[in-house]
C-alpha cells in the first residue's frame, strides 16, 4: 500500500514537473493532438457502424458476393478507409505520448500512399481516362520513391551515428 502510494505520488509528481517546464506551444500541440485523437476516434466508430450496416444489408438481401466488382469495391473502399483514419490517429497518438513532437513525413507519405492505394480499389477503370489512371500511378510511384529516399536517408544516418532530421 505505502509503495503504491509512493509511486502515486512519485507519477504525478513527475507529470506536474513536466507541465511545469513544457513550453506553452508545446502543450497547446498536446490539446489539439488529444482533441484530434478524439474527433478521429469518432470518425473511426461512425465509419465502422456504417461500414457493419452496409455489409449486414447486403448479407440480409442476399446481394453479398465478394466476387462482384462492386460489391468489392464498396466493403474493401470502406475498410481502407477505417485503416487510413486509424493511421491517422496512430500517427496523432505518437505526439501526444511525447515520442517525437511532430508528425513525421514518412508518416505523411505512408498515409497518401494508403489513400492512392485505397483509389486504385474503388476505381472504376472503365469510367476513367487512361491519362488519369497513368498520373495516379505516377504519383503512387513518386511518393513510393521519396519514402525509399527517406528511408535510406534514416539508414545512412543510423550508420553514421547521425540524429534523424524529420
Amino acid at each position: 500500500m505505502l509503495t503504491e502510494r509512493s509511486r502515486l505520488q512519485s507519477l504525478l509528481h513527475r507529470a506536474s514537473e513536466g507541465l511545469s517546464k513544457a513550453k506553452p506551444y508545446h502543450l497547446f500541440e498536446h490539446l489539439i493532438a488529444n482533441i484530434l485523437v478524439l474527433l478521429i476516434s469518432f470518425i473511426v466508430v461512425v465509419a465502422l457502424y456504417k461500414l457493419g450496416e452496409d455489409v449486414l444489408s447486403l448479407l440480409v438481401s442476399r446481394a453479398f458476393d465478394p466476387l462482384k466488382h462492386e460489391t468489392f469495391q464498396t466493403v474493401f473502399g470502406g475498410i481502407m478507409t477505417l485503416l487510413i483514419a486509424m493511421e491517422f490517429k496512430h500517427s496523432i497518438l505518437v505526439v501526444t505520448k511525447r515520442q517525437q513532437n511532430i508528425i513525421q513525413v514518412k508518416t505523411v507519405i505512408l498515409v497518401s500512399m494508403l489513400a492512392l492505394a485505397r483509389k486504385f480499389i474503388i476505381l472504376d477503370i472503365h469510367a476513367l481516362e487512361a491519362a488519369k489512371i497513368a498520373s495516379l500511378a505516377l504519383a503512387l510511384v513518386a511518393l513510393g520513391a521519396v519514402y525509399w529516399l527517406m528511408r535510406e536517408r534514416d539508414a545512412w544516418n543510423m550508420e553514421h551515428g547521425r540524429q534523424e532530421e524529420g
